[in-house]
């Protein structure tokens, strides 16, 4: 008997698990998950976007428009920053799988922190100054990151 040809692959495995994260997001607009992986394709810390830990979710707004204060901007804290900083081991030379291209300012961390490859689903603001400032900062501090298409799985 030969091993079976259909197994997914790494990216998709990892993907796959980005997606179980966005769905612990409370955001009701955008839901973001992230996975970081170490050399040897190990889970090294997981996040997806909302509110720091100890903030009550009711007490916060969700918005999207209206003054800074009255929306989710200003509280939340993006999956890919949630996943570094709740590591408990040096993210240096891991990848990250992300749903959503990572932000100039989740860039500036994800460089600061050593990453050195993004894996993302989805890139809804391709073109927008914040995201061709990110993609300068991967080129220069050479970075690489790669689009993945995503694979849908299906909970019942």
């Amino acid at each position: 008997m030969k091993k079976r040809k259909d197994y997914i692959d790494w990216d998709t495995y990892f993907l796959a698990m980005v997606q179980l994260n966005a769905m612990r997001s409370k955001d009701p607009s955008t839901q973001v998950g992230c996975v970081i992986v170490n050399d040897l394709k190990q889970v090294v810390s997981t996040g997806y976007n909302g509110l720091p830990r100890g903030l009550n979710d009711d007490n916060y707004p969700w918005s999207r428009e209206g003054e800074l204060e009255k929306t989710k901007y200003p509280y939340i804290v993006h999956a890919e920053l949630n996943a570094i900083l709740s590591s408990k081991e040096s993210v240096r030379g891991c990848e990250i799988y992300t749903s959503l291209f990572p932000c100039n300012e989740c860039t500036k961390s994800i460089i600061q922190s050593g990453i050195k490859k993004i894996v993302y689903s989805s890139d809804k603001y391709e073109g927008n100054i914040e995201n061709k400032i990110a993609k300068k900062m991967l080129n220069e501090a050479k970075v690489e990151f790669v689009f993945k298409k995503e694979v849908k799985i299906i909970l019942s």
